[in-house]
């Protein structure tokens, strides 16, 4: 795809309000978009949140944009990361938080908060053994009611963050990209925009996911859904993206050529998705 393609695409993509039923190629960042600016930079936390889900105080890490002020109220994302992260898998592998700030200081983002948990939702969070078993996989789809019942309500009391669904985003790779297809289509009152970055088989099947497909696009402002073509899981992508076009449910879908299933795919999603919420 030559620059010019691609500028037009992403201008599609920028305008407000502008559904699509998906490209071949996704907009390519630009050189630089991940690395350190001479730009003004947010700030990154860890918080411990009493969690009435799991029994036990659990952590978040959260981005706050630059300036960032209590007179002001911010949009959220949160933020899902695979079946072996944690609440920082995001920040060592995709550093979301330079991304956020070269966008916000280029005015192609919102200043947001975003906010990244571990989303598995069991007393030892931690990573070790073996990632497959029952337990653990029964622990993030536990993570659905530690996030709407624990952890929203606490950002929301100690963040100032606004608190509709309409400035509320969820997003996530793998096993986060999973949880986000789940919880997002969920809980339509919950959260208007859902990015899902090379879903794993968590996902549930399009028919369950979507079982009415018109309050979708009632509540819905965008479905962003993308996976490289060389990641064994592109199959879960493309059966929910074929489901919601079926339905005439507008959603944007990207196969990313010679993408992987690694942080290269995710940066380049987080960046293009961060761009189009809250707008």
């Amino acid at each position: 795809m030559n620059r010019v393609l691609i500028a037009s695409v992403l201008a599609l993509l920028l305008i407000p309000g502008t559904m699509v039923y998906g490209q071949e190629t996704p907009p390519v960042p630009p050189e630089g978009f991940d690395r350190v600016a001479d730009v003004p930079h947010g700030a990154i936390q860890l918080v411990t949140y009493p969690s009435k889900t799991v029994g036990v105080d659990r952590r978040a890490v959260v981005y706050t944009p630059p300036g960032y002020s209590k007179e002001q109220k911010y949009p959220v994302l949160y933020l899902l990361h695979g079946i072996g992260g944690t609440e920082w898998e995001w920040v060592h592998g995709g550093h979301p938080e330079i991304i956020l700030d070269n966008l916000i200081a280029e005015k192609k983002a919102v200043p947001m908060v975003v906010v990244m948990p571990n989303g598995r939702a069991m007393k030892d969070d931690r990573v070790g053994g073996n990632p497959f078993t029952r337990e653990r996989i029964e622990a993030f789809a536990t993570f659905e009611r530690d996030l709407l019942d624990d952890l929203i309500p606490y950002i929301e009391k100690n963040f100032s963050v606004l608190t509709d669904k309409d400035n509320r985003a969820i997003a996530g790779l793998s096993m986060g990209g999973g949880q986000t297809l789940n919880f997002g289509f969920g809980h339509l009152d919950t959260f208007a925009w859902i990015g899902s970055f090379s879903a794993a088989p968590n996902s549930k099947k399009p028919e369950e996911l979507v079982p009415d497909p018109e309050a979708v696009k009632k509540n819905v402002k965008l479905i962003w859904i993308s996976c490289g073509d060389n990641d064994n899981l592109i199959h879960i992508s493309k059966r929910t993206y074929e489901y919601l076009k079926e339905n005439d449910v507008p959603c944007q879908f990207f196969a990313t050529p010679g993408g992987r299933h690694d942080f290269r795919e995710w940066k380049a999603n987080l960046y293009n998705f961060a761009q189009l919420i809250f707008k």
